[in-house]
């Protein structure tokens, strides 16, 4: 049996204190809605450095070199050391919530597998449970921010790699932002910090949203009740599905031939590609209603636009709902460009309006369970995984931990290739490896 050797655990404060920078940073209705969500949990191998490139990092270990890159990276990203803060308006019965930037810290734990190799990782059909032991902070919710990190960071020596699995809040960041802070880390860890130019810098002002929210936004007392029990779903299997990029053209070639179009995306087809199998999968009835939630980022939506750069939360869940039996009477062309039409309604207009409307009647987002009729797919294949590189190799795999699970699409090695981390029951991923259709369009 696997045993997890926990050697360390230390705080890691930005060198410099954020004082003179932004101590208080309003939360928005893309924020907010996560806060009675799972923390979520992006995790990363890597090669282990071979002894050459130990002696690179100047004498510290591999750990220390980490914990450094940290600190300086949470300098720029300083708001990932503080905590959220509840105030209470007892006056209305309800309750504001705010990003304190006071710098008491991302948790970080060292840890060893001394038996687990990067195979034993890689190479099982189903993403061995191990893997949710890389992560820090399995339960806890974004709400708990009040007094938990805000980011905990496990680092995990295996025999002959490292995981570095983080823990991150999602009222505090979406994908895009976590993204730009990651790959900051990669670069300032192997030395790329020359010009800042080179960095993508975060932008935390809330200055855009000036005409459209009056901050702080109140929540009723009801919306932020914890449930009594906690939902705990059946056993899921997590697997891996591989689209290579000659796979991936071909899939966004027949979408757009049997719609007459070239404006389907390679991911519209892959997701329209993935949701047909899924129902087929799950032996849905004919007329039994099954929906698909593509999360749909929001930056370019809202006048004026968001820069890439700005750091919170800025997407919101598309829909498209239909019958099992309607979608599979379509081919994939057909259900790919209902994903692409939810994805376009989401305009400028209805953007802004989901925001004030919200405000005035603020709704907390629930998990979809992986079990039920409806399917969501996070990430991006325009996220850089196989960039980051620590000093000693790039990355050879993203997995996600055991919270809050969802599908995640995320780049493949290959240029131009997609991964579709997968979570069902274990029925309906063998029902997926046994549907030839959907196995045929992936190898």
């Amino acid at each position: 049996m696997t045993h997890i050797r926990f050697i360390s655990t230390s705080t890691i404060q930005a060198a410099v204190s954020p004082k003179e920078l932004t101590q208080r940073i309003a939360l928005t209705p893309w924020d907010l809605q996560q806060l009675l969500v799972d923390y979520t949990q992006s995790g990363f191998l890597f090669p282990k450095p071979a002894p050459s490139q130990k002696t690179e990092l100047k004498g510290s270990s591999v750990i220390d070199h980490l914990k450094t890159s940290l600190s300086r990276t949470i300098e720029i990203f300083y708001p990932l050391a503080g905590r959220l803060v509840k105030v209470e308006n007892e006056d209305d019965k309800t309750a504001s919530f705010f990003l304190d930037c006071n710098n008491l810290g991302v948790h970080f734990v060292h840890a060893v597998a001394d038996d687990i190799t990067v195979a034993d990782i890689l190479e099982p059909i189903y993403v061995p449970d191990i893997v949710n032991s890389f992560f820090l902070m399995n339960g806890v919710l974004n709400y708990q921010g009040i007094s938990n990190p805000l980011l905990a960071v496990q680092v995990t020596e295996l025999v002959d790699g490292i995981f570095i699995g983080c823990t991150w809040n999602h009222s505090v960041m979406d994908g895009n932002s976590f993204w730009n802070f990651f790959n900051s880390w990669s670069r300032i860890s192997r030395g790329n910090t020359d010009s800042t130019s080179q960095f993508p810098l975060p932008i935390f002002q809330r200055c855009f949203f000036d005409g459209i929210i009056d901050f702080p936004i109140h929540i009723p007392f009801h919306e932020l009740l914890l449930p009594n029990e906690r939902f705990i779903p059946p056993p899921l299997k997590q697997r891996i599905f591989h689209f290579s990029k000659k796979k991936v053209a071909q899939l966004k070639a027949i979408a757009n031939a049997e719609m007459g179009t070239h404006n389907i995306s390679s991911l519209q087809a892959v997701m329209g590609h993935l949701w047909r199998s899924v129902v087929r999968s799950r032996h849905c009835s004919n007329n039994q209603e099954v929906h698909y939630h593509p999360v749909v980022g929001t930056r370019q939506r809202i006048q004026p636009p968001l820069p890439e750069e700005y750091f919170g939360n800025a997407v919101l869940h598309g829909n498209v709902t239909t019958t099992a039996g309607n979608l599979l009477e379509h081919g994939i062309g057909w259900v790919a460009w209902q994903i692409k039409e939810a994805i376009a309604s989401q305009t400028t207009k209805e953007v802004r309006k989901y925001l004030e409307d919200w405000v005035k009647a603020p709704k907390m987002k629930k998990t979809i369970s992986s079990t039920s009729n409806a399917l969501l797919t996070a990430g991006s294949p325009w996220f850089n995984v196989h960039g980051n590189d620590f000093g000693w190799g790039r990355a050879i795999a993203m997995r996600s931990g055991a919270n809050n699970k969802y599908d995640v699409v995320f780049q493949g090695a290959e240029e131009g290739s997609m991964n579709i981390e997968a979570f069902f029951l274990p029925e309906t991923l063998q029902a997926m490896e046994d549907d030839a259709k959907f196995i045929e369009a992936r190898l």
